[in-house]
């Protein structure tokens, strides 16, 4: 195991001693309101939550969760007298991680216990600081690079060397169609970036940006970081929404950008989890739509507690709650590199990327092989990872080297990929700015190149932007639903497209028009959230040639909202044995009343947890034992799911 040296630069403090002091995430009971168990609009925790969100932010929330419920318990901030109490230890605040109720903060082994026995925390545990392999980025020549790269002939740019990453996953010819980004937010997740000093990045719309190692607005090298700090940011900056004709034109140069530099990379590559839920929480109260990191697990110093491949179960580690909390409850499109582990003892792909809703990229050549240092899947519970691959092997990139403005070389690695699938992502996002996060990620895995048989090395397949944004999407307009799509076909008579929309032994014939950037719709004359739709496409082109799309078969959809479980279920418990709380995650298929209540040894009931309409959904609950202000007896305890007539129980121990 490599050993991770930990240290902190603090400038101005001169009775703090750092090495004295360790960090730490204290988690708190509550957040000081009277009332635990709902959120009125009327409170002022309520309009406190609100006014912590951009209207940017507000809007994606509402297009997630509808305008009655864009703000949750996670939205309510920190209660202030808590936070006061722990400075008035002695203990130094670093992160306020309200979606967490926690903070992190620097403390001795003296103010931590004291802390400990506070009555309002619930919890204390070291801040984990997770690695991964750092991609090789290489200064190269232009000259020598540019002999292999593919001919930017009749193309609407000139991507220099950088056409054939792109050209593997179709980005020219989106392009093509005026399709680059535009009306998007993204955020990016790194070591920092110098973008005000390179070419293909200083005209960029970078709207806010914040160093989450320092805590100040400059995320460039600065006194403290080595010289490569920002060396890695930079370069994945470049291949997401660099711009610099005859160099590199990125899949979403035209988006805007949220930059937060997360990581220390120091004498090695690392960042700590707080930071990255801290620039996660950052980037949604402004309005990030997607978000795209290189981050990923694989070893810790074996000195310290350390996390084990049975906890890349997708709810275990801070980084991977965040991104899942992103995703879930705000709408954020999450992306993430798979990890540089495929030869190593690790192998798999590591936090965040084992989240259930975050995408994790693999690495492929351009030949669309493989990298061998890719991680494989899966993740603990058996789920494929990746999701899917993108060119990440001798990608072309803004690189920084000394006082130059327009250096360039090559990356390789599965962050180097990542960036480019969340570019995709954005395109798609620009052409359908109704789309959810849940159909931007149903659509990627729909149309990737290997979605027909899905496995552990390459998951999906090879994303293509042209196939994502010609899939069909569906698009609610007050009560009433449209079906959209973009066609690839050329010279297509915009009056004969039509939808055939199969009910039964029926078809009926909807008529499309056409409107911005060439997207077709046409209204559905009924259709109830949920409902199975089946449909093909027929148009003419300028030679009266008929053609059917798809060619044989049908296209169907079924939902624009959060993915529906296959079935109800009930998890295990996590952590168990547990002391004080634990997690219970259950998950239902069909909209049912909901009971979740737990019982002692004897059938007693000790509390009820759920007992509501509960819509189709991954949930989770935290059950803290203790009735009141009296505490719970260590011992065996049973929770029991009723939906509907089914019911299902599991045990747990609580063990003091």
């Amino acid at each position: 195991m490599r050993k991770i040296i930990f240290t902190v630069c603090v400038v101005g403090l001169t009775t703090f001693s750092i090495y004295a002091q360790q960090k730490y995430m204290v988690y708190f009971k509550d957040k000081g309101m009277a009332n635990q168990t709902s959120l009125q609009k009327t409170s002022q925790a309520y309009t406190e939550a609100v006014q912590s969100l951009s209207k940017r932010s507000i809007q994606r929330r509402i297009k997630h969760r509808g305008a009655d419920n864009f703000v949750t318990f996670e939205d309510v901030p920190i209660h202030q007298p808590y936070i006061s109490e722990l400075e008035n230890s002695g203990a130094r605040i670093w992160n306020k991680l309200k979606w967490f109720n926690a903070v992190s903060l620097y403390a001795d082994k003296d103010q931590i216990a004291k802390i400990s026995s506070l009555p309002f925390v619930e919890k204390v545990e070291a801040v984990q600081t997770l690695s991964y392999k750092k991609d090789k980025i290489e200064e190269q020549s232009p000259r020598s690079f540019e002999k292999t790269s593919i001919n930017n002939t009749g193309l609407a740019y000139d991507y220099g060397s950088s056409l054939g990453q792109y050209a593997l996953s179709d980005i020219p010819q989106v392009h093509a169609k005026g399709i680059t980004g535009d009306s998007v937010v993204i955020g990016i997740l790194d070591s920092g970036f110098r973008w005000k000093l390179i070419e293909s990045l200083v005209s960029r719309k970078v709207i806010a940006e914040y160093d989450f190692v320092f805590h100040d607005n400059n995320t460039a090298n600065e006194a403290g970081d080595v010289g490569s700090q920002d060396s890695h940011g930079t370069s994945i900056f470049s291949l997401i929404g660099g711009y610099k004709e005859g160099k590199i034109v990125a899949p979403a140069f035209n988006a805007s950008f949220i930059l937060a530099k997360t990581e220390d990379i120091g004498s090695e590559t690392h960042v700590e989890e707080d930071n990255y839920a801290a620039a996660l929480q950052w980037m949604d109260s402004i309005g990030v739509d997607i978000t795209t990191s290189s981050l990923g697990y694989n070893e810790f110093d074996p000195s310290t507690f350390s996390y084990a491949y049975s906890d890349m179960n997708g709810k275990t580690t801070v980084v991977t709650k965040a991104v899942e909390l992103a995703f879930t409850q705000f709408g954020i499109s999450t992306f993430t590199s798979a990890g540089n582990d495929g030869n190593s003892p690790w192998h798999y792909i590591g936090a965040p990327a084992d989240g259930f809703n975050v995408i994790a990229v693999g690495s492929v050549s351009n030949s669309n092989i493989k990298a061998g240092s890719s991680s494989f899947g899966p993740s603990y519970d058996g789920r494929i990872k990746p999701e899917i691959v993108t060119q990440g092997v001798l990608d072309y990139v803004a690189s920084v080297s000394g006082t130059s403005t327009s250096a360039y070389g090559t990356a390789s690695g599965t962050s180097a990929a990542a960036p480019i699938a969340a570019g995709i992502a954005a395109q798609l996002l620009s052409l359908y700015p109704h789309l959810t996060n849940v159909q931007i990620r149903q659509i990627l895995l729909a149309t990737a190149g290997n979605a027909a048989s899905p496995n552990n090395e390459i998951g999906y397949g090879l994303l293509s932007s042209l196939k994502a944004i010609s899939y069909p999407n569906l698009k609610k307009v007050d009560q009433s639903y449209s079906i959209n799509k973009c066609f690839v076909g050329e010279n297509i008579l915009s009056q004969s497209v039509v939808l055939h929309l199969v009910q039964g032994v029926q078809t009926v014939d909807l008529p499309m028009s056409i409107g911005q950037k060439g997207v077709y719709s046409t209204n559905l004359p009924s259709y109830n959230e949920g409902d199975a739709l089946e449909f093909y496409f027929t148009y003419s082109d300028s030679n009266l040639t008929s053609v059917r799309e798809p060619a044989v078969g049908k296209f169907s959809l079924t939902s624009i909202k959060y993915e529906t479980p296959k079935a109800y279920g009930l998890e295990q418990n996590y952590p168990n044995p547990f002391n004080p709380n634990t997690t219970i995650w259950y998950s239902i298929q069909n909209s049912r009343f909901v009971s979740l209540k737990v019982y002692d040894l004897l059938g007693n009931a000790v509390t009820t947890l759920v007992n509501e309409e509960k819509t189709p959904g991954s949930y989770h609950v935290e059950f803290q034992a203790k009735l009141g202000n009296r505490q719970l007896a260590s011992g065996v305890y049973f929770y029991v799911l009723k939906v509907g007539e089914k019911i299902e129980a599991k045990k747990m121990m609580l063990l003091k």
